[in-house]
């Protein structure tokens, strides 16, 4: 069959997909002019082409610049931080939802769990901002159990922030995050867990041998999409959380690059050293997005290309 032939046999698919795709080339490619800037001493009140070329200059600044090196790393740290304890809260609490019998205590946990996917991250934070203060109810529960004998400062200290960050993630995202893998659980075959059963084997032995590998190919394949976001910092939250809650005790710890960018790109107006930031994370990414998808290739698992 020609490909003109199948075009044509999938034509109402193709007139769907056409809104989508004008959508992709005006927001995601259409503005990659734009990067041509990071090779410039870009002035907005110039002519694009009337600005001044400099090479690679923009981007030898950043290299040189120890506050672009610490915002790589924050990016970095809290990106890794939060896609593991997403993962591991998601999978957690997708068995333990697959496991419950009674519908509806499933439901209700299911719901109270989604609700905070609904909120925006100005509340979210608003809320950790309460729970983690010097007189917030996490010190206070600490204090009444004897674990530490006088207030943590959560909110001004640097080694708290990275792993703030990821237990909000968790509180928030951790329900909807579940969902995906529900729906891998239930095309498992029952008849697996019925046979296993059978055969003497208990609850966790067929969670082990049954579910978690029957949600292998769901895993590996969301594994690989997050992989891509690790240096991008695109994840929701990775830039609302820091912006929202970073301060100057904890800039150094706080700043992720897309922050970089949007204090050099908008507050200074180097737009040229910002926009050389902004190719930066896009390639790493895009390098990382086609490592994983290489390397679970070769594992012969599911890849996205």
């Amino acid at each position: 069959m020609s490909l003109g032939h199948r075009l044509w046999q999938q034509r109402q698919l193709l007139v769907m997909s056409v809104p989508m795709l004008l959508y992709i080339l005006l927001f995601s490619y259409a503005p990659l002019w734009g990067w041509l800037t990071a090779f410039m001493d870009y002035k907005p009140a110039k002519p694009m082409f009337e600005n001044t070329w400099v090479g690679l200059k923009n981007f030898q600044w950043l290299f040189s610049r120890s506050e672009f090196m610490l915002a790589i790393r924050n990016t970095l740290m809290m990106s890794i931080i939060t896609l593991v304890f997403n993962t591991v809260s998601a999978i957690t609490l997708a068995v333990l939802l697959n496991e419950m019998t009674v519908r509806k205590f499933k439901r209700t946990v299911q719901t109270v769990t989604y609700l905070p996917h609904f909120l925006s991250w100005v509340i979210v934070v608003g809320l950790a901002q309460n729970m983690f203060a010097t007189d917030g109810i996490v010190n206070q529960v600490l204090l009444s159990l004897g674990v530490i004998q006088s207030p943590l400062f959560f909110l001004g200290e640097g080694r708290y922030f990275w792993w703030l960050v990821g237990l909000i993630h968790v509180w928030k995202e951790s329900g909807w995050n579940s969902i995906i893998y529900l729906s891998a659980m239930s095309s498992i075959d029952p008849a697996l867990y019925e046979a296993a059963e059978m055969d003497g084997a208990g609850r966790i032995r067929r969670i082990w041998h049954i579910t978690l590998p029957g949600i292998k190919s769901t895993f590996v394949v969301l594994l690989v999409m997050n992989i891509g976001m690790l240096i991008g910092g695109t994840g929701e939250g990775i830039f609302d959380i820091p912006y929202l809650m970073g301060q100057n005790l904890l800039m150094d710890w706080s700043q992720t690059i897309d922050i970089f960018v949007l204090k050099y790109g908008i507050s200074k107006g180097q737009y040229g050293r910002a926009t050389a930031a902004g190719i930066f994370k896009s390639v790493v990414a895009i390098i990382l997005l086609f490592s994983a998808n290489r390397i679970a290739k070769r594992l012969d698992e599911p890849t996205l290309l």
